[in-house]
């Protein structure tokens, strides 16, 4: 690994600590957040964040990152670290304030400081990919970043107004706020059997349920995971799972059927006409779909 690799890898180490962090203070913050437009923010991001967290780490183990066991101890430090301090801050947030819009305020400062932070940590990525010929990283990073911009957009939206009710607003009372079922539905509930998207799952064997994953949406391979992690943990199952984890091809792609996904296909770029390809042949595989996308590849 050259220097310029290494440093992107350090540099994803430490944005992996960052996000792993946010989630659990994002979670303690939309705790103490009465419902309404900046509560939704918050739980929109919480959802981004996640799935942020999940992208840096593919990518890591992509680039190698086991390969060095210092950087992996690196890695590992930073992000045991970054979970202490949101841990840690956690009940700090509950004490912030004379009354619930005042630590509601404050919390939402602290949450455009954080966005900064992020913007700048992945634009760094993305120029030092660049400059080491890395199109991947720099990608994910770019879109990422994007992200982090929007929510910061929003938090600047929302302060005038949670400003004003600090001063002429009527008072929250912080234990009526709803902290429970927020976290529970940010967090999301732990999938039995019952709730999988495979049929007897525990009566089926780890060869059998590998051959039904394919056709799995990216929300269903993830309760799939969960689940398989916390009983049986079969390697076969969880590396599988693995290889079919990825971005669809744009937002609610997984939710579409193969009329809807044809019909979109018929004014895309090459660049998505692409992504679809991909993403089919490695999951879904709808020959319909695969054959409009080829056709229209080769028309661009």
């Amino acid at each position: 690994m050259n220097p310029h690799q290494q440093k992107i890898v350090q540099y994803l180490n430490e944005a992996h600590a960052s996000e792993t962090a946010l989630i659990r203070v994002l979670q303690s913050q939309i705790a103490m957040t009465p419902r309404g437009a900046y509560r939704s923010a918050l739980e929109t991001h919480l959802t981004e964040t996640k799935d942020h967290a999940r992208r840096v780490e593919r990518r890591l183990g992509e680039l190698g990152r086991g390969e060095n066991p210092l950087q992996a101890i690196v890695g590992a430090a930073e992000s045991v670290i970054g979970q202490a301090l949101a841990l840690g801050k956690t009940p700090l947030d509950l004490l912030r304030g004379t009354n619930g819009e005042e630590k509601v305020l404050k919390n939402a400062k602290d949450a455009a400081a954080t966005e900064a932070l992020e913007i700048a940590t992945y634009t760094s990525i993305e120029r030092l990919a660049e400059a080491a010929g890395d199109t991947r990283t720099a990608e994910l990073a770019a879109s990422i970043r994007a992200d982090e911009e929007r929510m910061l957009e929003r938090i600047l939206g929302e302060i005038p107004k949670l400003t004003t009710a600090v001063v002429g607003g009527k008072p929250f009372d912080l234990s009526t706020t709803g902290a429970a079922e927020a976290v529970k539905r940010t967090v999301g509930p732990r999938p039995g059997a019952d709730e999988l998207p495979i049929d007897r799952y525990d009566a089926l064997t780890a060869e059998q349920i590998t051959g039904r994953l394919k056709r799995l949406t990216q929300a269903e391979l993830a309760k799939v995971e969960a689940y398989e992690r916390r009983h049986e943990n079969r390697t076969t199952v969880l590396e599988r799972v693995a290889t079919l984890r990825g971005d669809e091809p744009w937002p609610g792609y997984d939710e579409l059927n193969a009329a809807d996904v044809r019909s979109a296909l018929a004014d895309a770029d090459p660049e998505r006409l692409r992504a679809v390809r991909d993403y089919e042949r490695a999951h879904k595989d709808r020959s319909s779909v695969l054959q409009v996308a080829e056709r229209e590849l080769t028309a661009a």
